[in-house]
């Protein structure tokens, strides 16, 4: 089973129904919630989405969405390890460094889904946008 780190930005597309990225996103969770995949992201990326969603949503209704998504993800905390190696990482955006040390910190993890490639171009692990993604996986290319 393809373990993927999903960005923020991918949950962010899922439960905004940001559209036309929400297609993947929904995709990428449907492989997920089939077991067909296996997904993570980062303790951040959850924080950072009920930080950006609170404006959008009602606090109960967001707070339950991000409980059940929970069922579907793995979350990788971010520790004073991952913190320490993104400080002294050479990637050039710091928030960015902690979301590809937390996909690293996960034995043979098969790459991290974003729309936000260019943030990635240093990433040791193979990065898809979401729709390359889902080219792929539905191509059965490995």
């Amino acid at each position: 089973m393809k373990k993927v780190f999903l960005d923020t930005n991918i949950i962010i597309d899922l439960i905004a129904d940001r559209k036309p990225f929400s297609k993947y996103a929904i995709e990428i969770f449907r492989l997920s919630e089939e077991k067909k995949i296996e997904a993570f992201t980062s303790s951040h990326s959850i924080a950072t989405t009920h930080y950006l969603l609170k404006k959008y949503l009602d606090e109960k209704s967001l707070r339950e969405v991000l409980f059940n998504l929970l069922a579907f993800i793995t979350i990788i905390p971010v520790d004073v390890d991952i913190i320490k190696k993104g400080l002294r990482s050479s990637h050039k955006d710091f928030e960015d460094s902690i979301q590809i040390l937390c996909a690293s910190s996960i034995e043979n993890m098969d790459c991290i889904i974003t729309r936000d490639l260019k943030h990635f171009k240093q990433s040791e692990i193979q990065v898809f946008s979401p729709d390359d993604f889902m080219l792929k996986y539905n191509s059965g290319i490995d």
